[in-house]
């Protein structure tokens, strides 16, 4: 009876299994990871919300089932190359950084979950998709980062083909003005000022009547912020010599090149770390591409959709 009785039991198991599998077929494998179908849909169903929170890895608005099978299976050889190298996130680290995202909205854990519940995930599904995301930025730093090299050229080559401007240099200049009164000064003169203001910076000596000029040390400039007409004339002016003369409203001017170099112009320096990102994240994705494709090999994968 007692056999009888645990025979029945046996096969009822079975018979849920086989109804189960019926209800949820298997979609994929990679070694010993199984993926559902109905887990595939879940993920394809809650797409807009895993892109707000992992835009590098959800980078499309809409996916195929049989992309996001790869997706996960990818997700799963970085979890395994991560822990070949000793890069565990575990789930003190993902509670932490959980925690962090409240601080900074200001949440409690219970306003958080009605926040997650009003874009269709669980917290469950949120907390594996953080460390997902964390896991995929640690894949990118220590792993696709070291294979990505990016020349100055390169991003000067890109900065010619989108920039207006397209000037990687511009002079940066060390000045120091030298000013008359316009009405002292008669024009049959300005010929004159380079050589007695470069007598007196050797001497100390300038005739009376130019002795009431003043100085102003105007440090460190860049030409691209001066005007065309200033630019211009600096730029013609030897380091260690004076300008010719400059006519500012009712002033004589002269200026001092203290120090004249060429440098990365200002223009180029406000997009270059945005140009050099925008080639990173092309290269990136490229090199990542490859290295999975690549890595994949190494593992037992079935596709069954």
């Amino acid at each position: 009876m007692n056999y009888l009785l645990s025979a029945l039991i046996f096969f009822g198991v079975l018979s849920n299994i086989a109804h189960s599998k019926l209800l949820d077929k298997v979609a994929g494998i990679i070694n010993n990871k199984v993926f559902t179908l109905s887990e595939i849909n879940r993920v394809k169903n809650t797409i807009a919300v895993r892109q707000e929170i992992a835009p590098f890895i959800y980078k499309n608005e809409q996916y195929t089932v049989n992309e996001i099978l790869r997706l996960l299976q990818n997700s799963f050889i970085i979890k395994d190359k991560l822990a070949e190298l000793g890069f565990v996130i575990n789930d003190d680290v993902v509670e932490n950084r959980i925690m962090e995202t409240q601080k900074g909205l200001n949440l409690t854990r219970k306003e958080l979950l009605q926040f997650l519940e009003s874009k269709g995930i669980t917290m469950p599904e949120y907390f594996e998709l953080i460390r997902d995301a964390m896991e995929y930025n640690v894949f990118q730093k220590r792993i696709i980062s070291p294979l990505i090299t990016i020349t100055d050229q390169e991003i000067k080559n890109f900065y010619y083909k989108t920039s207006k401007s397209a000037q990687t240099l511009a002079y940066k200049y060390e000045v120091v003005s030298y000013s008359l009164p316009k009405n002292s000064v008669p024009t049959s003169d300005y010929p004159r000022l380079q050589e007695i203001f470069n007598n007196y910076r050797e001497t100390g000596n300038i005739p009376a009547v130019f002795s009431d000029f003043s100085t102003t040390d105007l440090g460190k400039i860049a030409g691209e912020d001066l005007p065309q007409d200033l630019r211009s004339l600096l730029k013609k002016t030897n380091k260690n010599s004076f300008s010719e003369v400059y006519l500012n409203n009712d002033q004589v001017q002269l200026f001092f090149v203290k120090d004249k170099m060429l440098a990365e112009s200002n223009d180029y320096l406000k997009v270059k770390n945005r140009i050099y990102a925008i080639i990173f994240q092309q290269r990136s994705q490229k090199i990542t591409e490859n290295w999975l494709s690549r890595e994949s090999l190494n593992y037992y994968t079935l596709n069954k959709l």
